[in-house]
This record gives structure tokens, sequence and C-alpha cells, in this order.
């Protein structure tokens, strides 16, 4: 993934996790169960960090384009839909099975952190 791109994609994620997370906290309230709102609202929090890693991602790629940042970048917006994404789901919809999906996203965000990582010991520093 490009700069650009990378920025898009962390201004969408950043307005949704806002979005999201207001409709949980005034939307759902009395709504979900207590359990499912505990979820909600982690899959908000992992949202908007991970939104605000995209947009650190997208400025260093301006910065110094690399292969390992793209994938990081990439890593990272796959972690945040499924596991974000599935604890979305898993609270709106109560199917317990959705929370299978959730650790594919954690593995991501390892990947991906990993790779952010291997891009920071390739740094080439003047």
């Amino acid at each position: 993934m490009n700069s650009r791109t990378t920025l898009i994609i962390s201004s969408v994620a950043g307005f949704s996790g806002v979005a999201l997370g207001a409709f949980g906290a005034h939307g759902l309230k009395g709504v979900l169960s207590a359990d499912m709102l505990t979820v909600y609202q982690t899959a908000v929090q992992y949202h908007l960090i991970h939104a605000v890693v995209l947009l650190a991602l997208s400025l260093w790629l301006q910065v110094q384009p690399s292969r390992w940042l793209s994938w990081s970048a990439r890593l990272m917006l796959l972690g945040l839909i499924l596991f974000s994404g599935s604890l979305y789901l898993l609270a709106l919809s109560g199917v317990r099975p959705l929370g299978m999906i959730t650790p594919l996203g954690g593995v991501s965000w390892l990947l991906g952190w990993s790779a952010l990582l291997v891009a920071a010991v390739k740094l080439k520093t003047p």
C-alpha cells in the first residue's frame, strides 16, 4: 500500500471508529447485555488504536516508502476488519461462533507489528 491509500484507509477507519463508538455509547446502552457491550467497546478501542497506527504508517510511507511498511499497513487493516469486525458482529448478533474469527485478526495485527519492526530495523539513518 502506498501513503495516499493508507491515509485514506486511516481516515475511513478513524471516522467509522468514532461513529461506531458513539453508536455503541448512545444507541446500544440498554439494548445489549453488559457482556456484549463490553465486547463492542473492545472492538471500538482496538479499531481506533489501529486507525491511528495506519495514520502513522501513511506518514512514514510518505517519507520513506518501504515494502515492509506497506505490508504492515495491509496487515493492520486486515486485523482491524477481522478483529474489530468480528467483535462488532458478535455483539450485535449474539452469534458466538463469530468469536472464532477474532484471533485471526489478532494474529494479523501481530504480523503487522512484526513487519513494522522489520521496517524499523532496516531503516536507513543519516
